[in-house]
């Protein structure tokens, strides 16, 4: 049984798929889609808490399967019977919860984060390094925070998560990651108020987070 965030209706939700449940609940995987196709639901609440994935079956085919949420999957496993059944559904309730507190973590930090980066977005418009970099300054550092801890700049990053342009690389990083982010934007951010450049900084930081990775 798996539940993990991931992004759905365009916000990060803890879900799990009906894939999972059908492996899980020992139930083919159409007789599950045909329950969730039958439950007779609103179609509000359809669209709130299930949604169309398609994966690759052993023939290499396309399938449609189903993403759903803590409600969705609630409504669904109502008429599921057996202690067997009570049992996997008490598992999942318990992931729900470890997922959706996981979530409220990353969600207060991505909070904490959205201060920091103002702070720093204004440090660098003051400083020399925004107009040598032709207003690029941002990017550049970010880039070199992303590959301090991380091994990878932001392009890098997004490939390896599958992350379009468009959407937040930030969602995809657990509640330690963002932090350490954030740790290392404020250091920063009080490099370049005290009107230190960009070499100065990229190599102050990577000396600083060398020294935290041996006393680790």
């Amino acid at each position: 049984m798996l539940v993990e965030i991931m992004n759905f209706r365009r916000e990060e939700r803890a879900i799990c798929t009906s894939l999972d449940v059908a492996e899980t609940f020992g139930k083919a995987h159409d007789k599950v889609m045909r329950d969730i196709k039958n439950l007779g639901c609103s179609e509000e609440f359809n669209t709130a808490n299930f949604g169309d994935i398609f994966y690759s079956d052993s023939m290499n085919r396309q399938q449609k399967a189903c993403v759903m949420t803590r409600d969705g999957f609630t409504l669904l496993v109502m008429g599921f019977t057996g202690d067997l059944a009570m049992k996997f559904k008490e598992a999942y309730i318990k992931q729900f919860n470890a997922m959706e507190a996981a979530l409220q973590g990353k969600l207060i930090e991505r909070e904490k984060g959205i201060a920091v980066r103002q702070s720093l977005t204004k440090a660098l418009q003051q400083s020399t390094d925004n107009a040598r970099m032709h207003g690029h300054a941002y990017s550049a550092y970010t880039n070199c925070i992303y590959k301090e801890l991380f091994g990878m700049n932001a392009n890098q990053l997004r490939e390896k998560f599958g992350t379009k342009k468009k959407d937040s690389l930030r969602d995809c990083f657990t509640q330690e990651e963002l932090r350490a982010i954030q740790s290392m934007e404020c250091l920063v951010s009080g490099l370049v108020d005290c009107g230190w450049e960009y070499d100065r900084v990229k190599a102050f930081i990577h000396e600083n987070n060398a020294r935290r990775q041996l006393a680790a």
